[in-house]
């Protein structure tokens, strides 16, 4: 492993790399769900970790952007933003220890993605290596630049295959100063799709939050937790929805009561509670936040990172427990996800006292690919916010589209012509592609 401090530093190594014909493989805070930090076992290959790049190189108000290391950490970088009065969307699980680098080459999504879009959508400039050792230095704050391809877009959801990521700059939004979060408990077969647009409708698109959660999953949260809140999930499961605002003008609770109340006279919610202090809304997110640990403390669980269009969540859902009925009646699912942007977690449950790899290899090469196969079937896809990584190429080269593999091969290939970029991560690039 090495452990640059600087972007020449980062391109020395990789001109030594190349030369050598070594891979490398770039790491941030080492997150993964799919291995795309990880190096084979060929003795081929190096890590460059980024952990020592992880400065703040600017904070500009006025262009509300955000200029740092790709080392960063997020959490650190959310600090930042908000010491100067500015909010930086993007928010996960994972924000105290991953890398803004890492969220750049995953694209990642997480809990703000229905108002303010990917990573992807806050990248204003970038800086990279090539893979020649090539530096790419455009660090720019601009929100129009239309001189040429938007090389910066390049990189974002690319996992380190086409260079190193080594600063950013990040589009900032102004600080939510007022905040209302409800804790919805849905009424059973309450559409989603028409409860989103409800309510984004009549908020006026202050909706940063639509957090879906099934009864299991808060069950398991549940069990996770010291102190619990005594919130409870509805019989078709709960939603957790917030909005946020940076005016002092705009009645945030008196504005949720009343969307509500639209859904609750429609029949899709049961009850709602809305947070009347900071300590009840933490509490709401610290039992959405648990879920994963609770999973964790039963025995784990295999993981699916489903996105669908919003109109078919329902269906998806509907169908999807079909299949588990049908494959294995006593499996039992923690369902829970960002709803607002179509992305289910889709988690079956290891049993207890299972092996837990033996498990996991079973249902992967069976109900996994069932689940697939109905989201793809409904325009959706196997991976939302998690990428590719070296676990999941082979459920790229099932669903994806051919000629948009062949298009990634080519990029790759231009990009790093020796392979020698996180080889073995996301496509095979030097397969013979299918003759026109």
């Amino acid at each position: 492993m090495l452990k640059p401090a600087t972007t020449e530093q980062v391109a020395d190594i990789v001109r030594l790399a190349a030369h050598r014909g070594i891979g490398i493989v770039p790491q941030g805070g080492n997150t993964s769900y799919c291995g795309g930090a990880t190096p084979d076992t060929s003795g081929r290959q190096i890590i460059v970790s980024l952990e020592r790049m992880d400065r703040i190189r600017e904070v500009d108000p006025v262009s509300m952007s955000i200029s740092v290391d790709a080392g960063a950490i997020l959490k650190n970088v959310q600090n930042a933003a908000a010491n100067a009065g500015l909010l930086l969307p993007l928010s996960l699980g994972a924000e105290g220890s991953c890398r803004i680098g890492g969220n750049i080459g995953t694209n990642a999504g997480g809990l703000s993605v229905v108002r303010y879009g990917m990573t992807r959508d806050l990248l204003l400039g970038i800086e990279a290596v090539l893979s020649d050792g090539t530096v790419v230095s455009d660090m720019r704050k601009l929100r129009k630049n239309n001189t040429g391809y938007d090389i910066k877009q390049c990189f974002a959801g690319s996992e380190g295959t086409l260079g190193i990521v080594t600063g950013a700059v990040l589009r900032l939004a102004p600080l939510p100063t007022r905040r209302a979060s409800a804790w919805l408990k849905l009424a059973s077969g309450a559409p989603l799709a028409e409860l989103l647009a409800l309510v984004r409708r009549e908020s006026a698109d202050l909706l940063t939050t639509f957090e879906f959660m099934t009864a299991r999953s808060i069950a398991l949260a549940t069990e996770a937790m010291t102190n619990p809140p005594s919130v409870r999930a509805g019989s078709g499961g709960t939603v957790l929805a917030e909005f946020a605002s940076s005016s002092r003008h705009v009645g945030l609770d008196e504005l949720m009561e009343a969307v509500l109340a639209e859904a609750i006279e429609a029949g899709w919610i049961e009850d709602a509670f809305l947070a009347q202090s900071e300590s009840q809304r933490t509490a709401m997110w610290q039992l959405r936040e648990a879920i994963p640990e609770g999973e964790k403390r039963r025995n784990g669980s295999v993981k699916h990172d489903i996105s669908v269009p919003l109109s078919s969540i329902q269906r998806f859902l509907d169908l999807a427990a079909s299949q588990v009925r049908s494959y294995d009646a006593d499996l039992e699912l923690s369902v829970y996800g960002h709803a607002g942007d179509g992305n289910l977690h889709y988690n079956v449950l290891v049993p207890p006292d299972v092996d837990r790899t033996e498990f996991t290899k079973r249902i992967e090469s069976g109900l996994s690919l069932q689940l697939y196969d109905t989201a793809a079937a409904l325009g959706g896809t196997f991976s939302a916010e998690h990428g590719v990584g070296r676990f999941k190429k082979h459920l790229l080269e099932r669903y994806g589209d051919v000629g948009r593999i062949a298009a990634m091969r080519r990029i790759k290939k231009a990009f790093d012509p020796a392979g020698i970029m996180n080889p073995g991560a996301i496509v095979r690039p030097w397969r013979k592609e299918p003759a026109s």
